[in-house]
């Protein structure tokens, strides 16, 4: 299982800031992320930046268990 991070609004509509989720790459760990969370997260990770290990990545980036995937929703302010 993947380390779930989730950031500002992904947290807020997952109700969890970490969370263990399986998946072999950063797509299913998301498709699972979304199945247990929910439309509303969803929305979120749509417009979100997903990030391993603290780097940029895309959905076919493959994952294992000490791996962290984190949805890093757009932030706004001045």
């Amino acid at each position: 299982m993947s380390h779930l991070l989730l950031l500002g609004p992904a947290r807020d509509a997952a109700g969890v800031r970490h969370d263990e989720v399986e998946g072999d790459t950063v797509g299913a760990v998301v498709a699972a992320a979304i199945a247990r969370y929910g439309p509303a997260f969803a929305d979120v990770v749509a417009v979100s930046a997903l990030w391993v290990n603290g780097a940029r990545a895309d959905a076919s980036q493959a994952v294992g268990a000490d791996d962290e995937v984190a949805v890093l929703p757009p932030i706004s302010g001045g």
